[in-house]
């Protein structure tokens, strides 16, 4: 081996642990991956349950093991028929399959061809240099959803102390990143039909809501043929734990409520525990305030029964606010952490704070048994769920939902206290997503 194939080598080394390190944000080790027509470095191969097929064997007896995650490293570049491979591709798919598809900026085709002259990147026959239009018209005509999408490495091979300096911390930010080799985007394929078999578990954090319980039970809408509302109730200084208990004597008959005390402190414990109690296929959360309307829930049931998406986040930043619903610094700090973590999470986000949410009891099981990697001190559970569907490859969406002024009690939110908290966690949250 000359010096010149020991140099490329030593590139293509660097580089595919560079892009194992980002897909293991989304790809647990649990998971089984295939990759489709990998090169000599298949970026695969660094995952433990793992294996590489070629696209000219047999694709739907290959993937009848529903792989979690199907890599395709460049393919795009080097396919004659784009639209028809991914069409080809749909039909051996499960609807939880996470297609990554890994292709490479076409600011870069003059550098990659210097480096194919110059023996530094084995001469490769490409065909197609697609920019992001280019991929997402034909994802939507072959019937895939994008779910979300990133731009990595600015130096492809290891410079000590630079390159870090570099792919770690100035590739990421906006503008900069426009400049970026790889273009990551994980789709989803499209399948749809309504489920009209779906039940509810809807959780109510409650604490000090006393005068809103039987409210929440006398609005809830008719969603599913077996429903159920969770109360818990977080160590309450009025008569909020007998409120909810005579609610269950009272309207017990008509509907299944479960109640139960919260163990910890905090909106996010009080969330935890209600969907260890819950037992249906949709959860949804809902607060105690009735700042939410309960008849929302059902835009959001219709949504996840026709599989629009796979987490539901409300929106209370698209309607005029009833009175004084939102104080001005609220306002303020809602803006700024959606912009925060929709940069962060690479999916658009309006409003991060809105506590209703809904989420299928599947998912979100897989989300707590992999809570730990964003940490532990999400003060409200928010967070804890987008983080958590962001590293699943779930699609999310936003229903717009009206924000009334709360009748009854008042906040249980320290604006200020919580919004440090919250602060900290974006930090944490860019070194787990972004900055890595």
């Amino acid at each position: 081996m000359n010096n010149c194939q020991k140099h490329s080598l030593g590139i293509k080394r660097y580089f595919y642990q560079l892009l194992f390190r980002y897909l293991s944000v989304f790809i647990r080790p649990d998971n089984p991956v295939i990759e489709i027509n990998p090169e000599s470095f298949p970026v695969s191969a660094y995952f433990k349950n793992s294996k590489q097929i070629s696209s000219d064997q047999d694709l739907g007896q290959l993937l009848n093991k529903t792989p979690e995650y199907l890599i395709l490293n460049g393919t795009v570049h080097y396919e004659r028929e784009i639209l028809s491979y991914f069409r080809k591709l749909k039909s051996s798919l499960s609807p939880k399959t996470r297609v990554i598809i890994l292709y490479y900026s076409s600011l870069w085709k003059p550098l990659a061809r210097l480096a194919s002259f110059l023996g530094i990147r084995s001469r490769t026959p490409e065909q197609n240099w697609v920019d992001h239009d280019d991929i997402l018209n034909i994802l939507s005509l072959a019937d895939f959803e994008p779910v979300l999408i990133d731009r990595k490495i600015i130096l492809p091979f290891y410079i000590p102390i630079l390159s870090n300096l570099i792919n770690r911390y100035l590739a990421p930010l906006p503008l900069i990143r426009s400049f970026c080799l790889v273009n990551i985007l994980v789709a989803r394929p499209l399948i749809r039909s309504r489920r009209n078999d779906l039940s509810v578990s809807v959780i109510v954090p409650a604490k000090n809501e006393a005068g809103n319980i039987e409210n929440i039970v006398k609005r809830l809408p008719k969603m599913g043929s077996a429903d159920e509302v969770v109360f818990v109730e977080g160590h309450s200084k009025d008569n909020t734990w007998q409120e909810i208990k005579r609610v269950e004597e009272a309207y017990g008959k008509v509907l299944n409520i479960k109640c139960v005390k919260q163990d910890g402190k905090g909106k996010a414990d009080a969330v935890r525990k209600g969907f260890e109690c819950a037992s249906k296929d949709i959860f949804m959360i809902l607060d105690a305030d009735l700042s939410v309307a309960p008849e929302a829930l059902e835009d959001f049931y219709k949504a996840m029964c026709e599989d629009k998406a796979e987490f539901l986040n409300g929106s209370r930043l698209v309607y005029p606010h009833d009175g004084k619903a939102m104080r001005f610094c609220n306002m303020v700090g809602n803006k700024f952490f959606a912009a925060v973590f929709s940069f962060l999470v690479g999916q658009r986000f309006k409003d991060t704070l809105c506590g209703t949410k809904a989420i299928s009891g599947e998912n979100y099981r897989k989300i707590a048994l992999n809570r730990s990697f964003f940490g532990e001190f999400d003060p409200f559970g928010d967070f804890d769920l987008i983080l958590g569907a962001t590293r699943l490859c779930l699609k999310i969406r936003e229903i717009p939902v009206r924000y009334y002024e709360r009748t009854y009690g008042s906040t249980n939110i320290n604006r200020w206290r919580h919004g440090f908290i919250l602060l900290k966690m974006a930090l944490f949250s860019a070194r787990k997503l972004k900055f890595i």
